[in-house]
Parts: structure tokens; sequence; C-alpha cells
């Protein structure tokens, strides 16, 4: 049998499953338990094909729309949120329904309420049609908060009071690009409100710090995620700004081997949503083609446990 080329897998921590998709997981989960099979999911309950295939197979049922969810089956909402115009349906049918809104979500939800209250137009910087931004923005009054994507956003939005602003920012974005668009938004609006805290969570701003602290030492990255998950796609894109030709993959079988070639070192990371299983995968596939030799690249621990809503631990 010839020899393999050695490769070195430099393995981005921390990486992989977040808090609120832990806890968003759990609760589909244990609804089943509670409730019995099938227990109805309004979109993905988080950006992951494998996750979302091994919930259908337990017995849950993802629907576009709460049209979709019989009166006597209860319906849990994504970790992305939702407008307020979803559990006041589900209230309005008599639903049993179980909000799986990732608590830092939630937070900028609270947010927006209260700068609304406080009679502030809100920018918010976010991707347009993303679940997340489609639920912050129904949490509001229509027209009370218009969408800044990009740097040439922030210096040509037109707004009807430049004293009265504020702006929050989707959970998931590129922390860099986000920085620029802020700098953006307060050179040309000095007395901006900005969030008490950062809206971009720990954990996306963890994945990203573990890809640059990596990518020196990487001649190509391979970062495991959904492509309609945003933290992934910034994860791969962090790559690309250091000079590290990047992928974005699914699955272990969606690896392109000419693309790789022989690289000396690999980094491999995994989006927020994506499990660990599916890194195990990537690793043994790559032992089928290398001799590999794995290194966990040291990072800031995570801690952070969200706990279950009160109606499934009640």
């Amino acid at each position: 049998m010839p020899e393999l080329p050695p490769l070195r897998v430099l393995i981005a921590a921390p990486r992989g499953f977040c808090a609120g998709v832990d806890r968003a997981i759990q609760i589909v989960e244990v609804a089943l338990e509670r409730f019995g099979a099938p227990v109805y999911v309004r979109h993905e309950i988080v950006h992951n094909r494998f996750v979302v295939d091994r919930l259908k197979k337990l017995g849950a049922i993802f629907v576009d729309d709460l049209d979709e969810v019989p009166d006597d089956r209860p319906v849990v909402f994504s970790a992305h949120g939702v407008p307020k115009t979803v559990p006041a349906a589900a209230q309005e049918r008599g639903l049993t329904y179980v909000d799986a809104t990732c608590p830092l979500v939630s937070k900028v939800h609270r947010q927006a309420e209260r700068l609304i209250d406080e009679g502030l137009h809100i920018l918010f910087i976010g991707h347009a049609g993303h679940p997340e931004v489609i639920g912050t923005f129904g949490q509001v009054p229509e027209g009370a908060i218009t969408l800044v994507e990009t740097v040439e956003d922030a210096r040509t939005v037109d707004v009807a009071d430049p004293e009265r602003l504020a702006f929050l920012t989707q959970t998931t974005l590129s922390v860099d690009d986000t920085a620029a668009i802020v700098e953006a938004l307060q050179q040309r609006f000095p007395t901006i409100r900005a969030p008490r805290s950062e809206d971009i969570c720990y954990a996306t701003s963890n994945r990203q710090a573990a890809v640059k602290a990596i990518a020196a030492e990487c001649d190509r990255m391979l970062v495991i995620g959904a492509p309609n998950s945003s933290n992934s796609l910034r994860l791969a894109e962090v790559a690309e700004r250091l000079n590290v030709p990047a992928r974005l993959i699914e699955r272990a079988s969606m690896i392109d081997w000419d693309w790789l070639g022989q690289p000396k070192t690999l980094g491999v990371t995994a989006g927020a949503s994506a499990p660990e299983l599916l890194v195990r995968e990537v690793i043994d596939a790559l032992r089928q083609r290398f001799e590999v030799t794995e290194e966990i690249a040291d990072h800031t621990p995570e801690r952070m446990i969200f706990k279950l809503p009160r109606e499934l631990v009640a």
C-alpha cells in the first residue's frame, strides 16, 4: 500500500454548537418526549440539514407557515426568532407553542422595543431576508426600523431625524464588517445610540476569533456548516480575508479533493449550528487520503448554558 502524504489538521476551538443551538435542539427533543410525535416546528429549528433530518426521524415536522400546523398539535418556533404576529396567531388558535428563540436574539428584540418606546428610529445592521432580521423587524411597528447591510448603506441611508437614532445588529454577523458599518454610522450620526452591550453573540465572535488565531498556519480551511447559515458563511469569509482559501461544506462527502490538493496544514472549523459528529466525519474522510496529525488550537473555552423554557421543565 502506498504511503499516504502527511497532513497536519489544525482544528479551531471553539467551534460547532453554541448554547442557543443546543437549547433549541433540546427544546424539540423534550417537546417530543412531553407531547409525543408529531411536534411541528416553524422553519428550520437551526440552519443545519443534518440536525433537521435527525429531528424529522424523531417525529418533528418542519413547516413554513403556522397554517400548516393542526389545531391539536404543539408547535416550536425556531432559534432565529419570529415576529410578534406569529405567537399572537398561535394564541388566537389556542395552539400549544414553545418559543426556542435564542435568548441573545430575544435580548435584541427587547432592546428594539425599548428604543422605539423612547421615540428613536432604529438602523438595523443585518442581512435582508434572514429569519433573525424578519423576527426583529416584527417586534416593532412597521417603518420603525431601517435595514443597513453595507458601509455604503450606512453612508447613504435616509433618516427623518438624525438626532433620534439608535442602531442594533443581527447576532451572527462578521465582527470586522459590522465594525466598519458602525464606524460609518457614528461618523455620519455622532449622537446615534449604541446597544448597551455587543449584539453580535459571543459564539459568533469566538468562532471568528478562533479562525483568525489559526489562519496564519493554514494552507487551506474547511468550514463545516450549511449554506444558509450566516455564522458559518462568515467563518469562510474571515479565512479568505486572511488569504487562506476556504470552502464551506455541509458534510465530508462535499469535500472537493482537487481543490484541497496536498496542503501541509489544513484548518477545520464548524459553524454554531454544526454538530461535532460532522467534524469527526470530515477528519475520518481526510484519514483515508492522508497521514493525519490532529491538533486542537487553544482558544477561550465556552461555558455558556441557557435554560429550557419553563413550560418544558415544569
